[in-house]
Parts: structure tokens; C-alpha cells; sequence
């Protein structure tokens, strides 16, 4: 079961590996983000190394000529943000000056409320230099519709996030997160930026199509994000024949603590993820 997961919901442990299914799925002119699955790292050797390995895709997706368009996600605490900010920021960039070489865009991930300042401002100093540069805002957080509100021109993946439960910081409730989710999208589909739509939930792209359609979003102005092997034929016809969907491919080491993780925090995945499997064995 554990490599069955393992072979269709992440690409596999290299970079040869996330850079083969970006290019099976650019082949079919779908765009991907590639995701790095790592810990949080606690020395400066394991925080390099989690740039290495981000450098390694970059340099596989030029090789094979799909970097144009591909979207790096860099997990900021995998960069050594518990190592401090400048060891955080200086990681990135160098992720982000390769990305821009090679025609691709970096978005950054907090993974937790507590990280969500951190995050932001890490963003904000890095966009002077990298302008596509985009950042995950997850409506889970309180303050999400604020954060969404300061980065209505910028690059922003809306996810759902953990509800918190022992987070002052987060919603506890589902419903209330469902609710912020909302109330983001009608800031982002209104503002000048490029939204991204993360979420595999129906009535949330429900909502981003109605609110895309009401403030004259043209196609190429914001797009969905699915996971990888995830009922990804349905999601494209449920986002609409002219929308812009975007496949998330994680790869790395760490995938398998990252899938206990993800079914631990989103118990809900773990039916979406059955059904995929049954699907593709039908």
C-alpha cells in the first residue's frame, strides 16, 4: 500500500525523477509546481543541502527544456528558517536566482501559523529582487484575509492549512477555515495579482469559478493547483474546459513523513487518495 501511494502520489526520491513527471505532464501542456519534500532542519549542512537539491531539480528541468513555466515550492523551514531569518533568506534566494535563470518561479511555503510572519516577510524582501516571486497564504490563519488584502498584486496560492486546534493563531473549526477560504478568494479574484486556487474541495471551486467569472478574470489570470495522481481528470472538468490548472508533484526523501504528516493534519485527503487508487486500478 505504502508504494503504491508512493507511485501515484509522489514522483519519487530524486530530481531525475520530479523532473520525468514534469516533463510527462508538460508534454500534455500542463504546468506543474515541484515540491521538495523535506523535515525542518536544525544545522547549516542540512539546510544546504535542501538547496542542493532544489538547485538539482531546477538544473534537471533545463536539461530536458520544461523549466520554462515550472514553479519550485521551497518549504522555508527546510531553508533554515529555526536557523534564523538570513539563514532562511539567503537560501531562497539562491533558489530563486536559479530559478529566474532558468525561467522558472519560486513560491514559499511557511507550513505552520507560527511560521506565518516570518514567512511574509521573507517574501517581501525577496520580491524586490525576484517580483514573480509568490508566497502560500493558508486560510486557516486568522489573519489570512488581512494577508491576502497587503498581497492582492502579488503572486498568492490560497490553501485550506490545518485547523489549529492548540494554535491561537489558526482556526479550529473546519467550517471556519472553509469560511476564510471564501472570504480570500473575494479579495484575490478582485485584486491585480495572480491567485492560485489549492484546494481539491467542490464547493470551494465552486466558488473561485463564480468569482473568477463575476470579476472578468481572463484565463491566464489565475489558476487551480491539483495534486499529483489525485482525480485530476475530474478536477480540470469541474474547474471549466478554459481554465488554467496546475499539477503540484512532490518528490524527495522525506516523502513518506510528509504523507503521514498530510493524512494526520487532513484526514480527509486519505478518501480522495483511495478513491484515486481504486480509479486507476478499475
Amino acid at each position: 500500500m505504502t508504494r503504491e501511494l508512493m507511485g501515484r502520489y509522489v514522483a519519487g526520491d530524486a530530481a531525475e525523477d520530479a523532473a520525468s513527471a514534469a516533463a510527462a505532464l508538460a508534454a500534455a501542456n500542463v504546468p506543474v509546481t515541484l515540491d521538495h519534500l523535506g523535515e525542518e532542519v536544525h544545522a547549516p549542512g542540512h539546510a544546504v543541502r535542501a538547496v542542493e537539491a532544489h538547485l538539482a531539480v531546477l538544473d534537471a528541468l533545463v536539461r530536458r527544456g520544461v523549466a520554462k513555466g515550472a514553479d519550485i515550492t521551497v518549504r522555508l523551514p527546510a531553508m533554515g528558517l529555526h536557523l534564523g531569518e538570513k539563514v532562511a533568506r539567503e537560501n531562497a534566494a539562491r533558489v530563486c536566482r536559479a530559478a529566474d535563470d532558468a525561467g522558472a518561479t519560486v513560491t514559499l511555503d511557511m507550513e505552520r501559523p507560527a511560521h506565518s510572519e516570518a514567512a511574509l516577510a521573507l517574501h517581501a524582501g525577496l520580491r524586490t529582487e525576484h517580483p514573480a516571486t509568490g508566497v502560500v497564504i493558508p486560510s486557516s490563519l486568522r489573519q489570512a484575509v488581512e494577508h491576502c488584502r497587503s498581497l492582492a498584486s502579488a503572486r498568492v496560492r490560497l490553501s485550506r492549512g490545518p485547523a489549529g486546534d492548540d494554535d491561537p493563531a489558526a482556526y479550529a473549526d473546519a467550517g471556519d477555515v472553509d469560511r476564510s477560504y471564501v472570504r480570500c478568494l473575494k479579495v484575490l479574484m478582485a485584486g491585480q495579482g495572480h491567485p492560485t486556487v489549492a484546494t481539491h474541495d467542490r464547493r470551494l471551486i465552486e466558488v473561485a469559478a463564480a468569482l473568477a467569472v463575476l470579476n472578468e478574470r481572463e484565463p491566464d489570470g489565475f489558476e487551480y493547483l491539483v495534486a499529483y495522481g489525485v482525480r485530476t481528470p475530474a478536477q480540470r472538468r469541474l474547474a471549466g474546459p478554459a481554465a488554467r490548472v496546475r499539477v503540484r508533484v512532490p518528490f524527495g526523501p522525506g516523502w513518506y513523513g510528509h504523507l503521514v504528516r498530510d493524512l494526520a493534519e487532513r484526514p480527509s485527503h486519505l478518501p480522495l487518495l483511495t478513491r484515486s487508487l481504486i480509479g486507476r486500478r478499475a
